[in-house]
């Protein structure tokens, strides 16, 4: 008997999938349908989402989009552009830079329509500014880009930092410098001049060495610190001496170097400060001096001073100022012993000739100014370890004291000028000091030659800035006599003779010329010039039995005198 055969069963398809299958079989037609339709219809136009000086010409026919930009952007095409480089902008005019728009040519620019469907739905949402096309006249743009390179590039400005009555300041503040390349600003203004935002261009950053963050480390650090609070040093007597932070830029400096601020601390400034009101608890220092009348002297008693010791005192003292130490401290004082006192003055004598010196061959004007100054001088002792300052002891020289008009030599020429002469009083004072074997403290020579002075053996003097100073190196005191008048100054010194001295010049050498120079006006004096050389001397000091202690040789160069024509 056969067995009956099972039946096959077909699976039937899910309506739910036909319906999903469908749909998107239906997308993708309609897309097709729309892409071809999109295709057909921008046929002959500009791609959507196109621009040109921020005017959509999308879709349009280079015709019809001619006509909308020479519509749109004729009012602009004389507007003033703004120009963006780096930190700084500046602005021209197009028709000054001989710009104009060349619309043919711009639109030559413009991508043909894409076949790619994503970059045609992008067209929807992206707008693709197209640079501009230009007609240039070179003449007229030329100067505009000069013009345009150089506003739009500076130099940078390194920060400067100071105190200011109590503040810190910061001026002028640091700014970075620029340069722009005239090439690609070219290239950026003939493209980009109807852009809506203007023109672009990129511009090389010049950092300054002294920049805004090194300006606020000093600014945030020291200088702060520096004004934080008045410094007090406690004196005697309950005195005490203040550097007010309104005061501390006296004292407090700001130096750049080597790519760093240098804070400088001027002590003596700060010294002064304070000694505006400690100076009522120190006692300064008398010497015994000495007046002669006659045959007879009178001795005036010396003083101990007491001083305060400013090196000791001002251990630490730039940590007070812009460190963490305590700006409230003590002053260390310490006695201030005369040097000659009243038993050496009387038993002093001032018998021996210790040395001499003469100069004469000035003039009239000048013998009043050498004749003053020598009548200041006369009497003056000089104790042992002193040092005798010319500027010093004299203290001002003008008409007021007594001195006038009278020759002087500036810059190699003859001149006028009160007290002219006085440098006389000095060659032969220093020759004086010079032959007693005392100690050149500070001496400077004239810059051109006057013969009627030993060569490299004579001073010049000038109140405030050039002085004349030696020191008493011997155990007695010295007296200085002058006198002057009949043409002569003299200048001796009297006390206990302990050395001899010998001067030997070692001749002249490097001769230079002298050049010409027209002086006009009245006041004009002609001269024949004379020509610069150096010379030395050499100074020989020997005990008073010949034997030989010391000897010194000092070069100096004189400059030529100019021949002077008067014109």
């Amino acid at each position: 008997m056969k067995s009956a055969k099972k039946p096959v069963q077909v699976k039937k398809k899910s309506k739910a999938g036909v319906v999903v299958g469908g749909f998107f079989f239906g997308l993708l037609f309609l897309g097709g349908v729309a892409y071809g339709a999109d295709m057909a219809l921008s046929q002959g136009t500009l791609p959507r989402g196109t621009t040109v000086g921020g005017v959509d010409i999308g879709g349009l026919s280079r015709e019809d989009a001619t006509a909308r930009l020479e519509s749109s952007l004729d009012s602009k095409l004389s507007r003033e552009v703004k120009v963006l480089a780096g930190e700084m902008e500046a602005s021209f005019d197009p028709q000054v830079a001989g710009l104009s728009a060349d619309w043919a040519k711009t639109l030559d620019g413009v991508d043909a329509q894409s076949w790619n469907p994503f970059v045609r739905i992008m067209s929807f949402v992206k707008k693709t500014e197209i640079p501009i096309v230009s007609h240039i006249d070179q003449a007229k743009l030329d100067p505009e880009l000069d013009r345009l390179t150089q506003v739009l590039g500076r130099e940078a400005v390194n920060g400067v930092v100071f105190l200011h009555e109590g503040a810190v300041k910061v001026e002028p503040e640091p700014l970075n410098g620029q340069v722009v390349d005239r090439s690609h600003l070219a290239t950026s203004v003939t493209s980009e001049w109807l852009h809506p935002q203007g023109v672009t261009v990129d511009a090389s950053i010049i950092t300054p060495e002294y920049d805004a963050a090194k300006v606020k480390q000093l600014v945030d650090g020291v200088a702060k610190q520096a004004v934080s609070g008045p410094v007090i040093l406690h004196g005697r007597d309950h005195v005490d001496g203040v550097i007010p932070p309104e005061r501390m830029g006296e004292v407090v400096t700001f130096i750049p170097e080597n790519g760093q601020f240098r804070t400088d601390i001027n002590h003596e400034a700060a010294k002064n400060i304070l000694l505006e009101a400690l100076h009522s608890t120190e006692v300064p220092r008398a010497n015994a001096t000495i007046n002669f009348s006659g045959a007879s002297r009178q001795v005036i008693p010396h003083r101990d001073g007491v001083r305060i010791d400013w090196e000791k005192t001002f251990e630490g003292i730039n940590e007070r100022i812009i460190g963490t130490e305590a700006r409230e401290f003590e002053a260390l004082y310490i006695d201030d012993p005369a040097t000659f006192t009243t038993e050496m003055a009387e038993v002093a004598t001032f018998d021996q000739l210790v040395s001499e010196f003469s100069t004469g061959g000035y003039s009239a004007a000048s013998g009043v100014n050498i004749a003053r100054v020598a009548q200041m001088v006369n009497g003056a002792i000089v104790a042992p370890g002193e040092v005798f300052s010319l500027n010093g002891y004299t203290g001002p020289r003008g008409t007021a004291q007594g001195f006038v008009e009278s020759g002087i030599i500036l810059n190699g020429r003859a001149d006028k000028a009160v007290g002219g002469g006085i440098s006389q009083f000095a060659t032969t004072l220093y020759n004086a000091a010079y032959f007693a074997g005392f100690d050149d403290v500070a001496h400077q020579a004239h810059s051109y030659y006057i013969s009627r002075y030993p060569a490299g053996r004579e001073a010049t003097v000038f109140e405030g800035s050039i002085d004349l100073k030696f020191r008493n190196n011997s155990p007695y005191p010295v007296r200085i006599v002058t006198s002057a008048g009949g043409g002569t100054v003299t200048v001796q010194f009297y006390g206990v003779k302990t050395v001899q001295v010998e001067s030997v010049n070692g001749g002249r050498w490097a001769p230079t010329q002298p050049k010409t120079v027209t002086v006009p006006g009245p006041g004009c004096s002609p001269s024949s010039g004379a020509p610069g050389f150096t010379t030395s001397d050499t100074r020989i000091i020997r005990d008073l039995n010949g034997v030989e202690l010391s000897r010194s040789t000092q070069t100096t160069v004189y400059d030529p005198s100019p021949i002077v024509r008067c014109g």
